[in-house]
């Protein structure tokens, strides 16, 4: 068996001071952090140097031949060490900032037109190909040295041979010796050549330094391990973590996707604004802020929905948005107090139209960036070819529980029912519903007793693409009354991996009974707030205090502007809202949002 690797000392130093605490990282410990890391970063990067991974044409014995005279400690002698070496090059007349490069090909272009080059031969007849990007490792070995440069495409090696580099400029090759560091941007011009050793290379005749990089970058060996580290400076993890830029790329496929089909189908791209007079369309606590001209409050949109139903009414049939919705709510794995959404509406359509968008918007999206209707996500695979499954959420419920709660005629009755449903649920799924049963016990209605259910029971065990159909209109304000089914809603929820991805109605169009609903949901949530108050008064007066902040502490107000848009007459609608974070989660098999958000809030 191969023995494993050592820790160096400053790593392992590293992680302990790291698992002692999760507290945010404040300044002071993230300039320690940062010294620590860069202590350990010199192992490689600086002290040893120029050594960094070696390519196939790099093995034998490490030597430290050409290694920085000063041996680096900390992040500030690295760092003033660079800054010297800045300093010395604009005394040699090179400017360590360049203005521009003409690159005349990327790394994967130079692979894919010298894919046939065999061993050991220089590419002939071809004009040498300038190519530019950042050292990730760099070995000098007597008259030679290698060096690995990657792009925005990928890697590729640059053959360093002293005779070829001094030709174009006298102590090109000592130079370079001295002042070339991992994590500088360089440009490069040369012809291709293939080693002996079959690996594909730039035979630099000029390299130029870019940008010269003050800071070192984590060891190649170890990278950056630290979560929080790598969400706080994403710019670092691009560079060092396989894998993460090409997450981001896969999520602006997603986009372009979903946008181009949807333009295909005569939908119209359109923006609505961020600050609104009154948060509406979702049941969400939203973000406020001031405007010093008009001396009041704004709030920051919690959905788009309001204003795009305006443009209906304006007579657009066919409208959506992408964009960033904002809510002041808890962060975890699958929330971000800020994400992506698309809202679309389509005026003489329902919510079953909405059920065939929504199909389409995620197999053509999973088609560009999977190439397959066949998803790998955590270890199973999601079919998201086939016609996705519909049920109700009655059945869902009676499915999971053995309790149909459209049978019920008193609340009592049914908070009884579905109490002891529940409490026999977690007794043999070992697992606790205290929530649950607080909330169904403080319902107000059967149907939020049986969203309770739903939510407790039912949602974390739809892992293959289910719509969920037909809510109760106690919880959904917005959509019509259903046809047939008194009590209920033509809305689905689309979950997939046991999370919801899609919201739809068949949009409420009657104004008296909308402005109806919205004042009872008004009521509701100062009802809900004074509650909150009551318990926390309570709490304080017995000497504790909940650590859960208050939800409904926050005032709501019915939209009247949105009401006398109704009132000129909005045509049938169907209208779905999709989050797009999760969408690029499934598609890229990501467990949590902050790895398909580039720079997502952090404490």
């Amino acid at each position: 068996m191969q023995a494993l690797r050592p820790l160096p000392s400053c790593v392992v130093l590293r992680g302990a001071n790291l698992m002692l605490s999760r507290k945010p990282l404040r300044l002071t410990t993230r300039l320690n952090y940062l010294r620590q890391q860069a202590a350990c970063s010199s192992v490689s990067a600086d002290k040893a140097a120029q050594s960094g991974s070696r390519t196939s044409d790099q093995q034998g014995p490490k030597s430290n031949k050409g290694s920085n005279a000063a041996s680096t400690s900390s992040a500030e002698d690295i760092r003033a060490l660079r800054l010297d070496k800045v300093q010395q090059l604009r005394v040699m007349g090179k400017d360590p900032y360049a203005y521009k490069f003409d690159k005349t090909h990327t790394v994967a272009q130079l692979h894919e037109q010298h894919r046939d080059l065999p061993a050991g031969q220089l590419a002939e007849g071809s004009a040498p190909v300038q190519v530019a990007g950042r050292v990730r490792a760099r070995r000098f070995m007597g008259k030679l040295a290698f060096a690995t440069l990657a792009d925005d495409s990928g890697e590729i090696q640059l053959y360093l041979e002293r005779t070829a580099l001094n030709e174009a400029a006298p102590d090109s090759f000592k130079h370079l010796k001295a002042f070339l560091d991992i994590g500088d941007i360089v440009g490069v011009t040369g012809p291709m050549k293939r080693t002996d050793k079959g690996e594909l290379s730039v035979a630099a005749q000029d390299l130029q330094i870019l940008t010269k990089s003050l800071l070192p970058l984590p060891d190649k060996y170890y990278g950056l391990s630290d979560v929080e580290l790598r969400h706080r400076q994403r710019y670092l993890d691009m560079i060092v973590t396989d894998g993460v830029k090409e997450t981001f790329r896969k999520r602006s496929k997603v986009m372009s996707t979903i946008r181009h089909m949807l333009e295909q189908q005569d939908f119209l791209e359109v923006e609505t604004p961020v600050l609104e007079s009154t948060a509406g369309g979702a049941d969400a606590r939203p973000f406020v802020t001031y405007h010093n001209s008009l001396s009041r409050n704004f709030t920051l949109r919690i959905a788009t929905e309001l204003h795009l139903k305006r443009l209906i009414v304006g007579g657009f049939e066919k409208v959506f948005e992408i964009g960033r919705i904002f809510r002041n709510e808890g962060i975890s794995a699958r929330h971000n107090p800020e994400f992506t959404s698309i809202e679309l509406y389509q005026a003489y359509a329902d919510y079953n139209d909405m059920m065939y968008i929504t199909e389409d918007i995620i197999r053509q999206a999973a088609q560009a960036v999977c190439g397959t209707q066949q998803v790998p996500y955590q270890g199973q695979t999601l079919d998201l070819e086939q016609p996705f499954r519909r049920a109700t959420m009655h059945e869902l419920v009676q499915e999971a529980l053995g309790v149909d709660f459209s049978s019920f005629q008193s609340l009592e009755e049914a908070q009884s029912a579905a109490t002891q449903a529940l409490e026999q649920h977690a007794a043999d799924q070992d697992g606790s519903k205290n929530s649950s049963l607080r909330n169904i016990q403080s319902a107000a209605s059967i149907g939020q007793i049986l969203a309770e259910c739903f939510e407790a029971a039912v949602e974390s065990t739809l892992q293959q693409p289910t719509f969920v159909l037909d809510f109760p209109v106690e919880i959904s304000p917005l959509a019509k009354p259903h046809r047939t089914k008194a009590g209920l809603v033509e809305r689905f929820e689309l979950y997939i991996a046991g999370r919801e991805l899609a919201n739809s109605f068949s949009e409420l169009t009657d104004p008296v009974e909308q402005r109806r609903r919205l004042e009872a949901q008004v009521a509701a949530h100062q009802l809900a707030g004074k509650a909150a108050s009551e318990a926390q008064a309570q709490s304080l007066t017995h000497g504790s205090q909940s650590e859960q902040p208050d939800d409904t502490a926050h005032e709501i107000a019915v939209d009247d502007d949105f009401i006398t848009a109704l009132e000129y007459g909005m045509p049938p609608t169907g209208g779905m809202g999709m989050g797009l974070d999760r969408l690029v989660m499934l598609l890229t098999d990501h467990s949590s949002i902050r790895e398909v958000i580039a720079f997502p809030l952090l404490k």
